[in-house]
């Protein structure tokens, strides 16, 4: 009989070659010869997730747990796995019940990452802290504190954070982009000279320095270097990614492909109790801003960018191999149970507002199995020029998100796909199903526009939706900066001055049929 520590050998040897069949086999052998051994569920509960059959996971992550219930690496992964189940209370009440095992940095820089994940900030920045202060001389632990500080809304301390970071390291890549986004700089208040002579030295990846530099260069009003910056990075960041824009390009036209006018006459709707309300959009397209104006309401609460509503409908499509199968199988899905995990699990969040913001802005993948799966949500849409919209995507560094913003060509065929999809939820849904926001709009004329956002979600009118920026709530996206300052309308045109660079884009977006004078 073969060693089962063999099997599990041969079962990662297998995974790491892309056999799954052979790596399950391996797996499946080793627990029945050992089935006390806590690596083998571990490695039998990341192969249930690579198939996204959350249960199997749960299940196994929860023996490996049983086992070694000392490992606070084992119970994090049991969380992991219970939140992808649906179960967030179960997985913060084990998390916090496993704080008094923590010892050292690196285990509180775990909590903390959990936490994150969960937009429990509060309890991110408590874990940070206890992890930055366990060890004052690690990089990691403090760069990772200043990002939770930054989400906060305690820019300033973050600053001066990532500041000491870089006397310490001034190749520091990372921490140079973090300070940059942190605010708007000027002519003579900017770090564009120390950045740039950290560009010299060599950087172990150039990527984040030549956004930051792009970015203080636009804010002090040189669109040539910031453009110069910009395409420097982009090509440094396409190069390090294996992204093929025609998987999305797929998806989309898969997803207009099952989820039919055919379609939505086979549903049995679910409940059509009030909200919840989705902002939904492009990223960087105002959905931050919108999110902020209702979180401003006193009977509205946000989630933040959640990925419920994507999980629950992984778990209504049971496993799955490729983003084909999921959509073919959320197509026979029962629309009305999938509304109703939906609002189970967000109410693990426990926030007690009458209407909660789900500000995800990929949800427009969803749009249609969102109407059908929860009649009374409320959905706004939020678009802007279509150029302006591929600027601010092609400017930011997103790190794990948005793929295809790095090249101008992945980018223009990724907001084609986007562009063909809206029209398909137009023709199936109707014209009243979502409201359209226009950011150009909404920034030139609020009071109008906020006006506009609260009636489409039946919400009376609150003055203090207008002073967005005094919210205090933490925000933990790319535009986190720019909503903590007073409406301006900066952004509108901004996008002109690069028109230049931006030409094949825009030919190609014309060439679609897409208006972009």
């Amino acid at each position: 009989m073969r060693d089962e520590g063999d099997l599990l050998e041969q079962a990662a040897a297998a995974l790491r070659r892309g056999d799954m069949q052979r790596a399950q086999l391996c797996c499946q052998q080793a627990l029945r010869a050992q089935p006390r051994q806590a690596r083998g569920w571990l490695l039998a509960a990341k192969l249930a997730q690579l198939s996204a059959d959350y249960s199997s996971q749960c299940s196994a992550a929860a023996k490996a747990a049983a086992l070694e219930p000392d490992d606070l690496g084992i119970q994090l992964g049991h969380a992991e796995a219970l939140v992808l189940t649906g179960q967030l209370a179960r997985a913060r009440a084990l998390v916090l019940a496993q704080e008094p095992r923590a010892s050292g940095a690196a285990d509180w820089a775990a909590i903390g990452q959990f936490y994150l994940s969960a937009t429990d900030y509060a309890a991110a920045l408590a874990a940070y802290r206890r992890a930055a202060a366990l060890a004052p001389g690690d990089p990691a632990a403090q760069a990772n504190l200043a990002n939770v500080l930054a989400v906060t809304g305690a820019s300033g301390e973050a600053e001066q954070l990532l500041s000491k970071l870089l006397l310490q390291d001034p190749l520091d890549a990372d921490s140079h982009y973090n300070r940059a986004t942190l605010r708007r700089v000027a002519v003579d208040d900017n770090h564009i000279a120390e950045m740039t002579r950290a560009l010299q030295g060599g950087p172990q990846d150039e990527a984040p320095l030549c956004y930051a530099l792009a970015k203080e260069h636009e804010d002090c009003g040189d669109y040539a270097g910031a453009w110069d910056y910009l395409q420097r990075g982009a090509r440094a960041r396409r190069a390090r990614l294996s992204y093929r824009v025609e998987r999305d390009e797929q998806t989309m036209a898969t997803i207009a492909q099952h989820f039919d006018d055919d379609w939505l006459q086979r549903q049995q709707r679910g409940d059509a109790v009030p909200g919840p309300i989705f902002v939904l959009g492009l990223p960087r397209s105002g959905t931050t801003l919108v999110d902020r104006m209702l979180a401003s309401h006193s009977q509205v609460a946000s989630l933040g960018e959640i990925n419920d509503f994507a999980l629950a409908l992984m778990r209504a499509a049971g496993p799955h191999g490729s983003r084909r199968d999921l959509m073919t199988q959320a197509a026979r899905a029962d629309m009305a149970a999938l509304g109703r995990d939906y609002r189970t699990t967000t109410a693990q969040y426990g926030t007690q507002a009458v209407y909660l913001v789900d500000k995800t802005p990929l949800n427009f993948l969803y749009l249609g199995i969102i109407v059908a799966a929860l009649p009374g949500a409320r959905i706004l849409h939020l678009r802007r020029h279509p150029v302006a919209s591929c600027h601010a995507l092609f400017k930011t560094l997103f790190r794990m998100a948005c793929p295809f913003s790095y090249d101008l060509d992945d980018l223009a065929r990724y907001y084609i796909a986007y562009h063909h999809l809206l029209n398909h939820w137009r023709q199936v849904l109707g014209p009243t199903s979502w409201l359209d926001v226009d950011y150009e709009a909404l920034v030139t004329a609020p009071e109008a526009g906020v006006r506009r956002l609260l009636a489409a979600c039946d919400l009376p009118w609150e003055p203090g939706c207008l002073a967005f920026h005094a919210n205090p709530a933490p925000v933990a996206t790319a535009s986190a900066a720019q909503v903590r300052e007073p409406m301006h309308t900066r952004s509108v045109d901004l996008w002109r001055q690069y028109r230049v660079g931006l030409a094949p884009l825009i030919e190609q977006l014309q060439r679609a049929g897409i208006d972009c004078d």
